[in-house]
């Protein structure tokens, strides 16, 4: 009888210990797993490096959800209407203080990705065409008078362009690729010359000059990278007056825009974010477009800040097309820059 029990204990003691290996053998084999967290579930996770900067979230102004939009080229005008441009048909769309909508530039095929107002009121649009020639147009401000400033068969692909004090503009080819490079940034004189500033880069994308106009900032989509350039003059860079300021993480770069105070947003196309820099390229803060963790609204593209405010309008289209485009509205650091289009 003695015997016996102490076969079953010596039983019992076995399969407690066998237990307590597969359990230790268990947590030994969790703890080597990789488990998603909150964070990292989500299709676009913010990198460690930048998810510690200052934080807002955008809230939606104007929803577009019933019709197929690419939102680009996001501008206010003189009359303080918001202007930007549909990709898809080549359309500008203009919205009032009140929000109306309307179409000042009809569907056509330039395929706009760039729009900015020149000071006596023109609208010149930035248009990859059909991605193997593009174009800069320019239009009065009720959308007539269609007239071509680089034609396509200047071999550019215009994707964005911004203005100088002189009315000349920078505008950014988007040509080439990550081993190819064979874009650039140019400037356009006011008598139409065309002057090479920064060659062989992979896809510039945006453009945005700083408000004394002697520094501008460029978004290398296919590198993934922020460039700063020293002017000496508009056609001129300073000597060491170029640099990479920032290396991107993620899907790439898009439009630019710049604050009073010098700072510069980046617009985080695929991400549904803006990431903010201050004069010298550091990063500061973002803007968050909501519903980002979901994957809504991931297209954001372009943004521009209520003259006189430090409002910012957003414009982002939904990647699956389900929930069409949207304005969205926040605020910045610093009041906008006063536009060069709008001295």
């Amino acid at each position: 009888m003695k015997r016996h029990k102490w076969c079953v204990t010596a039983a019992v003691l076995s399969l407690l210990v066998l237990g307590v290996a597969h359990a230790q053998a268990t947590d030994r084999e969790g703890s080597r797993a990789l488990a998603y967290t909150t964070a990292s579930r989500t299709p676009v996770p913010i990198p460690p490096s930048e998810i510690g900067l200052q934080t807002v979230t955008s809230e939606p102004w104007l929803e577009l959800t019933d019709q197929r939009l690419f939102l680009e080229g996001a501008v206010f005008d003189k009359a303080g209407n918001l202007l930007f441009v549909d990709m898809f048909t080549g359309r500008v769309l203009k919205v009032a203080p009140d929000k109306a909508v309307t179409t000042v530039v009809d569907p056509n095929a330039i395929a706009p990705t760039g729009l900015a107002v020149h000071k006596d009121g023109r609208l010149f649009l930035a248009g990859v065409g059909n991605m193997t020639s593009g174009s800069i147009v320019s239009f009065e401000p009720d959308g007539r008078g269609r007239a071509e400033v680089i034609p396509p068969s200047a071999g550019y692909l215009p994707d964005d362009l911004v203005f100088d004090s002189a009315g000349g503009f920078y505008f950014a080819d988007l040509k080439g690729t990550s081993t190819q490079p064979s874009g650039g940034v140019y400037y356009a004189s006011p008598d139409g010359r065309i002057s090479p500033i920064l060659p062989n880069l992979a896809a510039a994308n945006g453009v945005a000059l700083s408000p004394d106009g002697k520094t501008l900032w460029v978004t290398e989509y296919a590198r993934n990278v922020l460039h700063r350039v020293t002017l000496a003059n508009a056609t001129t860079v300073a000597p060491l007056g170029t640099a990479t300021a920032y290396h991107f993480t993620g899907p790439s770069p898009d439009g630019l825009r710049v604050d009073a105070d010098g700072n510069v947003y980046a617009a985080m196309f695929h991400q549904g974010r803006v990431l903010v820099f201050n004069r010298n390229g550091l990063p500061i803060g973002q803007i968050l477009i909501p519903g980002r963790d979901k994957g809504r609204f991931l297209l954001t593209t372009s943004m521009a800040f209520k003259p006189g405010t430090n409002e910012i309008y957003l414009v982002a289209t939904d990647g699956d097309g389900t929930h069409g485009a949207t304005v969205f509205r926040t605020f910045g650091f610093a009041k906008a820059a006063t536009p060069f289009s709008h001295q």
